[in-house]
């Protein structure tokens, strides 16, 4: 999500009236299929680069090299990073490289004060390795103040742009249809051939319904399948989201909506809710959903009751019930399996908060082992290129 959507988290957290949560106990009934390895924050201000590191809201796995890839949603740049961790802890990220993504024109983006005619300032929101690690996918929610809508980009390792990728005809805003501003393209990812891509919004469309409060859900969300190689749209499922998990206890803001989804096998995603309510902090669970079954409403101007069945959702956990306080977590992704021995089934999910460049908040990383679920995951799932 955009610092724009979040200045009025910001300004109360500097003005001392951010209530911080303690620490939850560990609770097995509400993470039955993941359990805490380690946390590992950067506080405000860590710089890498001569820049500082934040905005963090996507992450993806290179098994060949055992570094990860991040994306920043500030001026459009990519970092490379090592992760250590054994079966009961993670260390303190090793950042290895930095990267600034390039607009079609071959130029850096144009940062918001400065604009140019014809270029957007991303927001960008998530990244994946495509095969060979070589070239990648991002997403970014678009740059509604200058007419830009969701996009699909792809760029080599060093930044250089490749294309966009077309986006179905109801991605493009309006005044009565397609998504909202600072709801857009949160969640991405790529199948373990990586022939195709599912994008997940945050929120769902204007035409669909109100977004989750604390008495519902909300109308459900839009994650669509999309074929790599050409961009046409294959499928797309209806997501409800939970209401959100608690009512705010400052003016501000109350929401929850989807900020990344990855695949686990050929037929299965994990999808990340991430709520935010002001005064009362943030909170994360993870889903799993078979992409087989629920409705395909990509024919569907509206989403409706009646008119479509959802995907069914398996909680794999609440993440404060593994007895961390988490903070605004968008990305999510394999990482390297647990050696041998190890308890469970020694896959590896990692997940990495967004700070806003926050100084109430911090950059987290979060190592946990992903249990089995009825049906089992596939090779944990997909572990980047191969």
């Amino acid at each position: 999500m955009s610092l724009a959507r979040w200045a009025s988290i910001a300004l109360l957290a500097l003005a001392g009236c951010a209530l911080p949560l303690a620490p939850p106990e560990p609770d097995a009934l509400l993470a039955p299929h993941l359990r805490l390895i380690g946390v590992a924050e950067l506080g405000p201000g860590t710089e890498y680069g001569g820049a500082t590191i934040g905005g963090l809201s996507g992450i993806d796995y290179d098994q060949e090299r055992g570094e990860y890839l991040l994306i920043s949603d500030a001026g459009a740049r990519v970092y490379t990073a090592r992760l250590q961790y054994g079966a009961h802890g993670l260390a303190a990220p090793q950042f290895t490289g930095v990267q600034a993504l390039r607009h079609a024109s071959g130029q850096p983006f144009a940062p918001w004060w400065r604009p140019q005619p014809g270029m957007d300032r991303p927001d960008a929101e998530a990244v994946r390795w495509l095969p060979g690690a070589r070239a990648l996918l991002w997403a970014s929610e678009g740059d509604f103040g200058r007419g830009f809508g969701p996009q699909l980009r792809e760029s080599r390792a060093d930044g250089t742009h490749l294309r966009d990728l077309p986006l179905p005809a109801g991605f493009t805003p309006t005044a009565e249809s397609g998504p909202l501003r600072n709801g857009t393209l949160e969640g991405l990812a790529l199948s373990p051939d990586g022939r195709t891509a599912w994008l997940a919004m945050e929120l769902p469309w204007r035409q669909d319904g109100e977004s989750a409060t604390p008495a519902s859900g909300g109308a459900p969300v839009r994650i669509t399948a999309i074929d790599v190689a050409s961009g046409r749209p294959l499928r797309q499922i209806a997501y409800q989201p939970d209401a959100v998990p608690r009512t705010r206890r400052l003016p501000g803001p109350q929401m929850n909506g989807v900020s990344e989804i990855l695949a686990d096998g050929p037929h299965h995603l994990l999808v990340l809710e991430r709520a935010y309510s002001a005064g009362a902090g943030f909170a994360a669970r993870l889903y799993r959903i078979d992409t087989r079954e629920g409705s395909d409403t990509l024919a569907l101007d509206t989403i409706a009751p009646g008119n479509h069945q959802p995907a069914p959702k398996t909680l794999v956990a609440d993440l404060s019930a593994l007895g961390i306080a988490p903070d605004n977590i968008e990305g999510m992704a394999w990482g390297a399996p647990l050696r041998a021995g190890a308890r469970g089934s020694g896959c590896v999910l990692v997940f990495v908060s967004d700070d806003n460049f926050n100084p109430a908040q911090v950059t987290q990383f979060i190592a946990t082992e992903y249990l089995p679920l009825r049906g089992g995951h596939e090779r944990c799932g997909t572990t980047g290129p191969r």
